[in-house]
């Protein structure tokens, strides 16, 4: 998947599965317009926002900020 295809204005939705087996994008949700993602981290004490940041800043070789969604499964992240 192209991934920079479906950042815009530089923003990237993502909808977060928590507790996987590994951390990967696994498709592209049409409805709400966002990618999905398995996250190997639990969502106890941020440890799966900081797995995101992290993932996603290594995979688009820039900073990215959680702009929305600290507590939800559908997050906005701002790429900077």
């Amino acid at each position: 998947m192209e991934i920079s295809q479906h950042i815009k204005k530089g923003e990237l939705r993502i909808i977060a599965k928590p507790n996987s087996d590994k951390t990967e994008i696994t498709g592209f949700d049409e409805i709400r317009k966002a990618v999905k993602v398995n996250i190997s981290e639990p969502a106890d004490k941020d440890k799966a926002n900081r797995e995101v940041i992290r993932y996603f800043s290594k995979l688009l070789k820039r900073r990215v900020i959680i702009k929305s969604g600290l507590r939800a499964k559908e997050k906005t992240l701002k790429i900077v």
